[in-house]
């Protein structure tokens, strides 16, 4: 992992010289023979990545490029030799956001791209559950370990300002690569963001907040993804410290128990095999009045919360 990777894979070739010319300038083609492509290379969403792609060559949103190619439109040269590169680096199982450089999460364009780990749908989870929590609160103190590209913080942040009732949102991020990618998405919405060891960070928060977040590094030692594109993931954001994965998890619910006051709650996203283990491990911590574990929307164990004591 470097420090260096905060151009978007999207702003040219993989490589210097002209880009090739395609056959077609036909946008529905040019669509099509990418959806055929990317479906060939085992992508999990070709149709889905196809537009999305076309519609960032266009420089639309994904409806109104849609629009415009069942309506007929035309590439010029340019665009459809970019877009054949840009579908040819995605066969390669390329991220899509590490191609467009940007990520949806809760309602908030998020930029990303190599060397910061890429917000998954579920993750999505802790923002809903965390929003509920502190519903009832006028102005609530939430922090965010572990923040990464600054997913979870920025959601917080960005809902909570929509209904005119802002939060004061805190978030923390070891990595200067990954932290770098966090300021540009979260200094727009007025978070505090530190670069730090989240097990001691915002010790002037100590007994305050009123919610923590995590979403840590929670892969046990030595497994490797599944997806091609979850490999690019940096090291430092996937692997949990051990070899149940579980040791920073366990780490970062002492922490919130120490940012947290009585009454707070933490919520937590881990690993599918940890499950009761994990559930068990924090109450045995000792600081909190109740844990509960919680399934994804697939049915597997993913996320806990946690009330303060």
């Amino acid at each position: 992992m470097t420090g260096s990777g905060l151009s978007a894979g999207g702003a040219g070739p993989a490589s210097g010289g002209a880009l090739p010319q395609p056959a077609t300038t036909d946008w529905h083609l040019l669509v099509r023979g990418a959806l055929q492509r990317l479906s060939g290379s085992g992508v999990d969403s070709p149709r889905a990545d196809a537009e999305q792609l076309a519609a960032h060559v266009m420089g639309l949103q994904t409806g109104a490029a849609l629009a415009r190619i069942l309506a007929g439109a035309q590439a010029s040269a340019d665009e459809a030799a970019r877009y054949g590169e840009l579908v040819a680096r995605r066969a390669q199982r390329v991220p899509l956001q590490h191609l467009t450089g940007e990520a949806s999460f809760h309602g908030v364009c998020l930029q990303v791209g190599p060397g910061v780990f890429l917000p998954r749908p579920e993750t999505e989870l802790l923002v809903e559950h965390t929003l509920a929590a502190v519903a009832g609160i006028d102005r609530p103190v939430l922090v965010d370990l572990c923040t990464g590209s600054g997913a979870v913080a920025a959601a917080l942040a960005h809902a909570r300002a929509e209904t005119g009732r802002p939060a004061d949102v805190h978030a923390v991020e070891l990595d200067p690569t990954a932290h770098r990618w966090a300021a540009r998405n979260l200094e727009p919405l007025g978070v505090h963001l530190v670069l730090g060891d989240a097990a001691a960070a915002l010790s002037e928060l100590d007994g305050t907040a009123d919610a923590v977040t995590v979403n840590p590094p929670y892969v046990p030692d030595g497994r490797l993804p599944a997806q091609p594109e979850a490999r690019l993931d940096p090291a430092i954001a996937l692997y949990g410290g051990d070899a149940a994965g579980t040791r920073i998890p366990l780490t970062m619910a002492t922490a919130a128990a120490r940012l947290l006051r009585t009454g707070g709650v933490l919520t937590m996203e881990h690993d599918e095999t940890h499950g009761p283990e994990l559930v068990s491990a924090v109450r045995a911590q000792g600081a909190w009045a109740d844990v509960v574990g919680h399934q994804d929307l697939t049915g597997r164990p993913r996320w806990l919360h946690a009330v303060r004591a």
